[in-house]
């Protein structure tokens, strides 16, 4: 069974690129398109990998990073915190909220898709 991941994001081109980057890859892929779905997604679906914007309506991805990391049943749920936002203390203050790492837009697909792969713990 493949593993799953969800892209939570709420600008569609980066949600259509990421979401068939990652089919290609055989991973099975979520959608959320504000926070607030994110969480919920995160909750029901228990995905391996969560690719979590930024800057999104309703929950921004640092609320959402905190929520999961505060959700004893959600402690293995690996984040990947996408943003443009790239100044050091965005960084830390992802990383200081429990993101397993940070990566700024524009990425380079192949970089993400070995981060997923180094995340997962599975060949890209």
């Amino acid at each position: 069974m493949s593993q799953k991941i969800l892209v939570a994001d709420d600008e569609p081109n980066i949600v259509i690129s990421l979401e068939y980057l990652l089919k290609r890859e055989g991973y099975t892929v979520l959608v959320a398109r504000d926070g607030q779905e994110a969480l919920d997604m995160i909750a029901t679906e228990h995905p391996a990998l969560v690719l979590l914007d930024v800057m999104m309506p309703k929950k921004t991805g640092f609320e959402v990073c905190q929520a999961v990391r505060a959700s004893e049943g959600l402690q293995s749920t690996k984040i990947l915190m996408l943003s443009a936002k790239g100044r050091d203390t965005d960084i830390a203050k992802g990383l200081a909220l429990g993101a397993d790492a940070y990566m700024t837009k524009p990425f380079s697909t192949r970089e993400l898709v070995q981060k997923v792969a180094d995340m997962l713990g599975s060949p890209p």
